[in-house]
């Protein structure tokens, strides 16, 4: 049985509930009826996410609603911070350790005391669909429910049917990746194929990601490459030891089922340097590195990744454009990932061009490149999927992630890039009970725009259906080898 990330039927003005996200003209609505249910009931795979392995390995019972819904959420926070409320008051830890606001029932009524201002977010659609369709809490959040949804979601998280695993289970997950950084030593992932979870019909697979690894600006950079010379047993005092290091890390992560490597730069410039083992050098010493230079090693990686991708088979997830720790004050209290990252415009066409050069026409790579830049999806990202055989373009992830950017990219990339040259949706969550209700909204999105196809007689409906099963289901598992 899957969880129904349906509310009850509630006839509205112009149809059900069970119509939400479906265009409002009524022919058109009646064909996104029948091309969903193509979709709807697909297993869920899941390539891009950020659920920590921990949850599925111990199948320990959720903590509180707070801090399953609130405290790690930075959609959630980000949101109250703009109004004034400090992380603090939400829980969030600080990073010198000091007190934070530790009683879950009041952190769960500051979210409810706010929340009129997620109206027409998705962080509102996700959690309301979350709490009615997983959890079969039908409420209203407001300031006066707070406890009584805080009751009953609490009595759910302690049945066994609410569990981690169960819930994997019930979600109709099939494939669901985690992202691990290079020096993790996957023992979480370990204990889950020794728990049977390694094989088909439930499978959890690691993700390759070196940023920690690659970005000399990153405080820590030279104990971190010394960590892994020691974890590989590699002289990474030197740079060809550093790439013959995470190339038996690669190896590690393929055996513990990773089927692609993710890289979040804050470009996309893939370009080789011929002073990259002088700038390495100097960066492991402790020697000044100036912020070009940085830059350009970490261009330089990313075309060494593809070689590397060439080599092992993994793909090639590239998403830059994102400026780290903007927030300086949230950065230098709650430290990162608390939502103090700010998107920015990203150039593709000649950053990847050397990258696209050397390995574009390789049957043997492939690479998924995402943008937080919506001008690039038209512009850049759609005719290069177009035009190299390697190159797909990633759903709308991130600060993108919500109906209206879904539809706009669809509209934005089909013309040039088509559909098969998308790479299904991604999810990009921490939140793991949303991950049926995201995918959801993803399958609604793609009816609605199929049945426009359709009505404008682009489409016949028997390609239509085949198509939102394709881009639900079977491109994803295609273009990210899980199948």
């Amino acid at each position: 049985m899957t969880i129904d990330v349906r509310s009850p039927r509630q006839e509205t003005a112009g149809g059900s509930d069970d119509d939400v996200l479906l265009p409002v003209e009524p022919r058109v609505r009646e064909i996104a009826r029948e091309l969903y249910g193509h979709a709807r009931d697909l297993p869920l795979i899941s390539p891009h996410g950020h659920i920590d392995p921990g949850i599925l390995a111990d199948d320990e019972p959720f903590g509180d609603p707070a801090r399953l819904f609130v405290v790690p959420d930075h959609y959630v926070t980000r949101m109250l911070l703009s109004q004034g409320i400090s992380p603090d008051a939400l829980g969030v830890p600080r990073v010198d350790g000091g007190p934070v606001q530790s009683d879950p029932r009041v952190i769960w009524r500051t979210l409810a005391s706010h929340w009129h201002l997620f109206r027409g977010t998705p962080s509102k659609l996700w959690l309301e669909r979350t709490f009615t369709g997983v959890f079969d809490v039908h409420t209203p959040l407001r300031p006066e429910t707070a406890d009584e949804i805080y009751d009953a979601l609490s009595a759910r998280l302690a049945e066994p049917e609410f569990r981690p695993r169960a819930l994997f289970a019930r979600f109709n997950l099939e494939v669901l990746a985690t992202t691990e950084s290079a020096l993790d030593p996957l023992t979480r992932h370990a204990k889950l194929a020794a728990d049977g979870w390694g094989g088909p019909g439930g499978r959890v697979i690691t993700t390759f990601r070196p940023d920690d690894m690659v970005d000399l600006e990153w405080a820590g950079w030279p104990d971190r490459v010394r960590a892994l010379g020691a974890m590989t047993g590699c002289d990474t005092d030197t740079l060809s030891g550093f790439l013959d290091a995470l190339r038996l890390r690669r190896l590690d992560f393929i055996a513990a089922g990773a089927t692609s490597s993710d890289h979040g730069h804050p470009t996309a410039r893939a370009a080789s340097v011929d002073d990259a083992a002088s700038i390495f050098t100097r960066g492991l010493r402790g020697e000044a590195v100036t912020a070009a230079e940085a830059e350009a090693f970490r261009g330089h990686m990313l075309v060494e990744f593809a070689r590397m991708s060439t080599e092992d088979g993994l793909v090639m997830q590239l998403h830059p454009g994102a400026v780290r720790n903007h927030n300086t004050w949230l950065h230098s209290t709650h430290g990162r990932d608390v939502g103090g990252d700010i998107p920015e415009a990203t150039e593709y066409t000649r950053a990847l061009r050397p990258l696209l050069d050397e390995f574009g026409h390789d049957p043997r790579f492939r690479m998924v490149v995402y943008t937080l830049d919506e001008q690039n999806f038209s512009r850049e990202l759609a005719p290069l999927a177009g035009g190299y055989p390697s190159v797909f373009v990633g759903a709308p992830w991130w600060f993108l992630d919500a109906p209206e950017a879904l539809r706009r990219w669809r509209e934005a990339v089909t013309e040039t890039a088509g559909f098969y040259n998308t790479a299904g949706f991604v999810d990009d969550t921490r939140a793991y009970c949303s991950i049926p209700v995201r995918h959801d909204v993803a399958r609604r999105i793609d009816a609605g725009f199929l049945a426009r196809l359709v009505a404008e007689h682009r489409l016949s409906l028997d390609e239509a259906g085949e198509t939102i099963a394709d881009l639900a289901y079977h491109l994803p598992k295609k273009i990210f080898k899980v199948g």
